[in-house]
């Protein structure tokens, strides 16, 4: 029964990410996918990561709520709950609940270390779409305490539990001792009916380095068997893997909004500060002027959710200077041609 159960809530999910896509293409007036810090604690420490402290209290839920109902307001697709980790919210379940009653897709991003059968359970009630799990290395290590030896009966469990559909996220890049530890984490991720992903880690600055030939030779045999999952869209990583800038319209923003635990806009994790708007006052004035902004910090951006919600865009509303893009964006449509 949990089988069936489970097949359809996924045909029934597929329907709903077809709809969000096809409102997609028709307008460019909505952010398609944010992510809502829930808490900026996290119970790790990741070498690499600088989204995260160890003594941030839980946001309120009913600020919690009001931002999910202004995301809704502004048509937002998805919404991704993260942290910190967002497991260590009391009331996380409220909020993918709150979510799915706006009519939004529900997603959590997690180190899996809290999961726990009674709390999958909980999140299969509230109706979670998405859970993304990363795991960094076979054995912990001084960089990342995320392990396959550590995480592996989450996943079983997972597995056993889940009516919602789980991506495993492998790593390769800055401070990973060894890249053939994702090969492994893919493996299993597969064997267990998960769709997986591959991310190219930055260092605890968010600065890229070119892989190595061995971590090359990993990246290709794992691309070339991993299967559609979140990965799809992943060709920019191409030229990372190279070192090589992408040529791209970065649409955060605007298809992608970050907010943090304070109820303020970013561009993304990486780049706080930019706008640093209060979502409350968020507008329609600001989608547009992001939209067209052309952000520096593209060239060798490894934010891959950024590049997801961009790809849809990457063929029309060329981008401009931010100056210019405030003018555009006070002016609104001029012409019968503007894309809508």
């Amino acid at each position: 029964m949990l089988r069936v159960r489970k097949r359809l809530t996924q045909a029934h999910r597929g329907v709903r990410i077809g709809r969000m896509l096809a409102r997609a293409l028709l307008s460019t007036r909505h952010p398609m996918l944010a992510h809502l810090v829930a808490t900026r604690r996290c119970n790790l420490s990741c070498a690499y990561c600088n989204e995260y402290d160890q003594v941030s209290q839980p946001v309120p839920l009913p600020h919690l709520l009001a931002r999910a109902d202004r995301l809704a307001a502004l048509g937002t697709s998805i919404v991704t709950i993260t942290g910190g980790e967002p497991l260590l919210h009391p009331q996380l379940e409220a909020l993918v609940a709150h979510i799915r009653r706006r009519g939004m897709i529900a997603t959590v991003i997690t180190n899996g270390y809290l999961l726990t059968e009674t709390r999958i359970h909980r999140l299969n009630d509230a109706g979670l779409d998405y859970l993304q799990i990363s795991i960094d290395n076979v054995q912990p290590d001084e960089v990342s305490m995320k392990s396959l030896k550590v995480l592996d009966a989450k996943l079983a469990l997972l597995a056993r539990a889940a009516q919602f559909t789980v991506n495993v996220n492998a790593v390769i890049g800055a401070g990973v001792a060894n890249p053939e530890d994702a090969l492994v984490v893919t493996r299993r991720a597969r064997y267990l009916g998960f769709a997986s992903s591959l991310g190219i880690v930055h260092d605890g600055g968010g600065r890229l380095k070119p892989l190595s030939p061995r971590e090359e030779a990993i990246y290709r045999a794992i691309k070339g068997n991993r299967g559609l999952g979140f990965s799809l869209l992943d060709r920019f990583e191409e030229n990372l893997v190279r070192g090589r800038p992408n040529v791209w319209r970065c649409r955060a923003g605007a298809r992608y909004l970050y907010v943090d635990e304070d109820g303020l806009v970013h561009w993304c994790s990486q780049q706080r500060g930019n706008p640093a708007t209060p979502l409350e006052s968020y507008s329609q004035v600001d989608i547009r002027r992001e939209y067209r902004t052309e952000k520096p910090c593209a060239p060798y951006c490894t934010v891959q959710c950024v590049h997801r919600a961009s790809q849809m865009d990457s063929w029309r509303g060329a981008q401009v200077s931010m100056r210019k893009a405030r003018v555009i964006a006070r002016m609104g449509p001029r012409t019968p041609t503007e894309i809508r």
